[in-house]
C-alpha cells in the first residue's frame, strides 16, 4: 500500500450504547446552557426568549426520549420505517427518532 493513499476507516453501522450516552449527555449539557442563558438574558424580548426556552424544552425532552431508547435497545432504529438510522445522522443529531427520509415525511 503507498504511503499516499488515504487510510478508509471502516464506520460502524450503529453507535455503541456508550457513544450514545455521551453524545447524549454533550447535548444535554449544551441546552442546559442555553436554557440558563435565556434565563439570564433579561426581558428585553420576551416573546423570542419564550419562543427559545420552548424549543430547547423540547429538544431536552427528545434528548430524554433518546436516552430511554438507549436503555431500551430501541436507540437508532427510525419510528417510522424501524430501519437503522445512519451513524452519520447520530453523529449530528444524537437524539433523533428519525431516518432522514421518515423525518422529511413527518415534516410535510
Amino acid at each position: 500500500m503507498s504511503l499516499d493513499t488515504p487510510r478508509i476507516e471502516a464506520r460502524p453501522e450503529r453507535l455503541t450504547a456508550h457513544e450514545a450516552r455521551q453524545r447524549l449527555e454533550h447535548e444535554r449539557n449544551s441546552r442546559l446552557t442555553q436554557l440558563r442563558a435565556v434565563g439570564e438574558a433579561g426581558q428585553g424580548a420576551e416573546e423570542v426568549m419564550s419562543a427559545q426556552k420552548d424549543t430547547i424544552e423540547r429538544v431536552l425532552r427528545e434528548i430524554d426520549a433518546a436516552f430511554t431508547r438507549v436503555e431500551d435497545g430501541s436507540y437508532g432504529i427510525c419510528l417510522g420505517c424501524s430501519k437503522s438510522i445512519p451513524v452519520e445522522r447520530l453523529e449530528i443529531l444524537p437524539y433523533t427518532r428519525f431516518c432522514v427520509p421518515c423525518q422529511r415525511a413527518t415534516t410535510v
